[in-house]
């Protein structure tokens, strides 16, 4: 019995939200008392050697350097089936969306998908997913044997808490023939140049209905330029057209879990929580003090943002010199 943890990585770099599922594996192996490995299609294998893990296993075939749902989905359930695991964890990204189902699929099983918790209960995995835009949480038993498959939401867990140790790194080439694979990927789709992947970022300031007017975003842009820090908006400023949609943090956008996030005259919908509570610090703006956001915020400003904001870009730049 033992946790297999699929990692990934786009363009030679670490996924951020791979360390926060391996953070999940080794948790949850200690729990059950067994093993964890980790397993990355397209190198890396070696960076796993200074983690607590069993093994760090490299999956490495010439059609996986271009990645494809048909191709990993093959490669991965060839390693399932050597290594038997009792749980498969995956970062809850957009290539594991694609492809994850599937391979849960091919070993007769159900991917629980964007997990927020996982716990031992009785001897028996226990997983927890929200439903209703974060307004309950759902548990999902697992019965029977292994393996089972989840994927592990944004901001659940925390990368920081992997646990540093001794790893054998070990190689796995898979069985694979280029008439298996059906569809191939083609450059990732970005709608603009600017276009960015809030799951990544370190900073994120956000803004919502109380900026009030187009003409005034840049009295928030400004904070976040002098923050070295993403843009990011609910929905409402997105739908206005006053930052693209890419940029909307929420139930029906991004999920982050950035080290800070500013909520500037967010209000605290529900569902936009969903998208950002998972962030390690929240300091939040509101003239509301009655507002949700300030439940869940680390660091509460009562104040008029007009004021409080250009006050706050003006001493972090004194503070950088």
């Amino acid at each position: 019995m033992s946790v297999l943890v699929v990692m990934e990585r786009t363009g030679g770099r670490w996924h951020r939200m791979s360390w926060e599922t391996l953070a999940a594996g080794q948790q949850i192996a200690a729990s059950l008392g067994v093993s964890v490995s980790a397993a990355v299609i397209g190198g890396g294998a070696g960076e796993l050697a200074g983690k607590q893990l069993h093994k760090a296993i490299a999956v490495e075939h010439e059609l996986l350097n271009a990645y494809s749902a048909d191709g990993y989905t093959a490669a991965l359930r060839q390693l399932i089936d050597q290594e038997r695991p009792a749980l498969v964890l995956f970062p809850h990204t957009y290539q594991v969306r694609d492809f994850a189902p599937k391979l849960a699929t091919r070993c007769g099983r159900t991917l629980v998908s964007d997990v927020v918790q996982v716990r031992v209960d009785g001897g028996a995995l226990v997983m927890v997913r929200q439903l209703f835009q974060g307004r309950l949480n759902a548990d999902y038993k697992c019965t029977g044997e292994g393996p089972h498959f989840a994927s592990i939401q944004a901001g659940a867990y925390q990368g920081e808490a992997v646990a540093a140790g001794s790893a054998e790194v070990v190689g796995f080439a898979p069985s694979l023939e280029s008439g298996g694979i059906h569809a191939r990927a083609e450059e990732p789709f970005r709608e603009a140049a600017r276009a960015v992947d809030l799951s990544s970022a370190e900073v994120i300031v956000s803004v919502g209905r109380g900026i009030k007017e187009k003409e005034h975003m840049p009295v928030v842009e400004a904070l976040a330029q002098a923050l070295g820090a993403e843009m990011a908006a609910s929905r409402p400023i997105c739908d206005n057209g006053w930052l693209p949609m890419e940029r909307q943090v929420g139930s029906s956008g991004q999920t982050v879990s950035p080290k800070v996030y500013f909520a500037i005259g967010i209000s605290g919908a529900i569902q936009h929580l969903v998208g950002m509570k998972g962030s390690k610090t929240i300091v939040a703006i509101n003239k509301d003090a009655n507002a949700p956001i300030f439940d869940v915020a680390d660091y509460g400003i009562v104040g008029d943002l007009f004021e409080v904001v250009p006050a706050l870009t003006e001493a972090v730049k004194k503070a950088k010199g």
